[in-house]
């Protein structure tokens, strides 16, 4: 497995060695040792979630707070979705930036998101299912979104202009005045 830091500190893109024929294709999706190792830290994860997203659903950006903040191992087992996390570290040099990857099965690429970054995809191909890691569980009293269209944050979408959003994500903050990690 490949892993690549990403311009802002903690993002970190894992691509997989895949051994391919006629049959198929095989690689290994998860090493602890080799995850730790590309992290640089311990790292625990307590659940898997799966989502299933028609094209141009947008999920996020969704984070929970302390003590219930998680990390996330992003991938994307079919289809193709544009993946973004935001840094909302205020203490951060790189506060408010975000960056956004392409996941899809084909390219088989995961990311993980640390605690202290907002995260949220668009799905782009007519369907897209995502499985993700978390180090903590699902906590509904920490959970915050902020809004995917923040013109402070400026995401490049890739087309999407008007995605479909639940009712949580509609009513979702911008970032000057979401409840933020320290």
């Amino acid at each position: 497995m490949n892993a690549t830091r990403l311009k802002i500190p903690g993002l970190v893109l894992f691509e997989p060695k895949v051994f391919g024929d006629d049959r198929g294709f095989f690689y290994e999706s998860f090493n602890q040792q080799s995850f730790e190792d590309a992290v640089g830290y311990p790292v625990s994860f307590v659940q898997d979630n799966h989502s299933r997203s028609l094209q141009g659903v947008l999920r996020g950006l969704h984070y929970q707070l302390p003590p219930h903040a998680q990390g996330k191992l992003v991938r994307v087992v079919q289809g193709e979705v544009f993946d973004v996390a935001v840094d909302i570290r205020k203490s951060s040099p790189t506060f408010g930036q975000w960056s956004g990857i392409f996941l899809s099965a084909q390219n088989k690429r995961q990311l993980w998101v640390p605690e202290g970054f907002a995260h949220g995809f668009v799905a782009l191909s007519d369907c897209a299912e995502c499985l993700y890691k978390t180090t903590r569980y699902y906590a509904p009293q920490s959970e915050r979104s902020i809004l995917w269209s923040d013109p402070a944050l400026a995401i490049d979408w890739h087309g999407i202009n008007a995605p479909l959003l639940s009712s949580k994500d509609q009513q979702a903050q911008l970032l000057a005045d979401a409840e933020l990690f320290a």
